[in-house]
């Protein structure tokens, strides 16, 4: 299965991902730590990456993300299916994105929980200005592109403020009911 996660960050979607990609057995595939590890190399898509993140913008260039990206899912092991987390972001890699996504999962909480969240978790470029801009520029930009997969008939929205275990079970029962109805209609 082709599934992606998108919410705004602190929302809990890159836990979800990984548990779901360990329960499906596909590959996991987390574009911020794509991004950061990309940051270290000495290109030139390095440095307007690394300028971006210490902002706390998105990577204004889609070029270099879907680049990135595309990169990664050509790989043998991602054949069969994967967990995208944190993208698409926008419009255009919408329409770059790889053939054949089964679900989006959309796990929603609100801003003043998801600050909440990051502070906790410590990372240097975790500082509530930054926080608030990013959840500004995700509302902005990525939440308009929910309509596009919405419009597909493969937008699952997922309440993102109960326990780790209630949401995942949750995202597990959906996976059921579309394996299900794959099944059905094959």
């Amino acid at each position: 299965m082709k599934i992606i996660f998108l919410g705004p960050q602190g929302s809990g979607k890159s836990t979800q991902a990984k548990m779901l990609a360990d329960y499906l057995s596909v590959p996991y595939v987390e574009m911020g730590q794509l991004l950061r590890d990309k940051m270290n190399d000495t290109d030139q898509d390095a440095k307007v990456i690394r300028t971006a993140m210490e902002t706390g913008t998105l990577v204004a260039d889609n070029k270099i993300t879907i680049r990135t990206l595309n990169q990664r899912l050509s790989k043998p092991d991602y054949a069969k299916g994967f967990i995208l987390d944190g993208y698409p972001r926008n419009d255009e890699q919408v329409r770059n994105l790889p053939e054949g996504i089964d679900m989006v999962f959309y796990i929603n909480i609100p801003d003043d929980e998801a600050v909440e969240r990051l502070l906790k978790r410590g990372r240097t470029d975790d500082t509530p200005e930054v926080i608030r801009k990013r959840l500004e520029t995700y509302h902005q930009e990525t939440e308009p592109i929910l309509s596009y997969f919405k419009q597909k008939g493969i937008l699952a929205e997922i309440d993102g403020t109960p326990s780790i275990e209630e949401v995942d079970a949750d995202i597990k029962m959906r996976i059921k009911n579309f394996k299900n109805n794959e099944a059905q209609n094959a």
